[in-house]
């Protein structure tokens, strides 16, 4: 049952109030810079997070069609966990290219370092694609000079929203054809955890499903109906294959191992299953990163895994709120 809108306050109001605010992306979190491109038609782009040193990084993958970039390397039982960068893009396989350029630029800057006393440095970084090929047979962007320019134009200013970087191109609502689908975007948003630091979110929402307001239950984008509202997953004909993916990297600044990155990783998911329906479908490429820039030591836990729980609850309602402001400024009047 729906609620009303006086039963109780709304636990993500205050996040959503800022979620334009030149403060309030994930660049607030210290250690960090965001740079995106796009392609001319904006059909296309990349966005990168760049970490001013190797974040420890977890990756949770639960989608049934996940386009990945040396995310592997990354489960708990790898030996190196640490990354330089964190990209997403579009053009499923095709924009996995876009790792190359981001490395270069991470290259020329200085970053890198050396592994088993070798003299060339290496640079760990990990992606994800979403899938935004057009219809029809066309020529395909080259992805690795977006990435380089995704990483060069990065810095810490606030984060830009909606139709920009990976999101440039993507849709949601395609569980009635893409012919019926809204936009999807780029969202981000960022809070303090009080004693914790700072908590920041990146998504790419490019979702098979629809995205509902979990506070009101209202339906926020998804298939079009033939007069023009949203007509939610379930309730008309399905046309078409639908494809699609939500990216998201969540990133404190609290040190926390990357167990506990995981647990952040895992709560954040089930975050989104709120506000996007159906989620993690055999034809989504649903991906979550969860890293740290470490530069808030913990405090003394009061129980084991404190302090990931606190964090993870905070990223849950932020990356919700990141997915809700995604598509509602890639929807609005121009």
């Amino acid at each position: 049952m729906q609620r009303s809108a006086t039963a109780t306050a709304n636990p993500l109001a205050d996040v959503r109030r800022g979620v334009t605010g030149s403060q309030s992306t994930l660049t607030v979190v210290r250690g960090l810079r965001v740079g995106q491109a796009a392609t001319p038609d904006r059909a296309s782009g990349v966005s990168v997070v760049l970490f001013d040193r190797p974040a420890p990084t977890v990756v949770d993958v639960r989608g049934g069609a996940s386009a990945t970039y040396d995310t592997a390397s990354l489960s708990l039982e790898s030996t190196f966990g640490r990354r330089w960068a964190i990209f997403f893009t579009g053009g499923s396989l095709y924009g996995l290219d876009a790792a190359r350029g981001v490395r270069t630029r991470i290259l020329e800057t200085g970053g890198g370092h050396r592994a088993f006393a070798n003299p060339n440095p290496v640079v760990p970084i990990s992606g994800a694609a979403l899938f935004d090929l057009p219809t029809r047979l066309a020529a395909l962007p080259d992805y690795l000079p977006l990435g380089y320019e995704a990483a060069r134009r990065a810095d810490r200013a606030a984060v830009a929203v909606g139709r920009v970087g990976a999101g440039a191109g993507a849709t949601v609502g395609k569980y009635r054809g893409r012919t019926h689908a809204m936009r999807g975007g780029v969202g981000s948003t960022a809070a303090r955890v009080r004693g914790l630091g700072t908590v920041g979110v990146l998504v790419a929402v490019n979702a098979v499903g629809a995205v509902r307001d979990p506070a009101t239950g209202g339906w926020v984008a998804g298939a079009r109906g033939t007069r023009g509202g949203i007509v939610p997953p379930g309730a008309g004909r399905r046309e078409g294959s639908a494809r699609g993916t939500t990216l998201g990297l969540v990133v404190a600044e609290l040190r926390l191992d990357r167990p506990a990155l995981a647990r952040v990783a895992a709560v954040v998911h089930a975050g989104l299953s709120a506000a996007i329906r159906p989620f993690h479908s055999s034809t989504d490429g649903d991906v979550l990163f969860a890293a740290s820039t470490e530069r808030v030591p913990p405090p003394a836990e009061s129980r084991p895994g404190e302090f990931a729980d606190r964090v993870g609850a905070r990223a849950a309602e932020l990356a919700v709120a990141a997915v809700l402001t995604a598509v509602r400024r890639s929807n609005r009047a121009d």
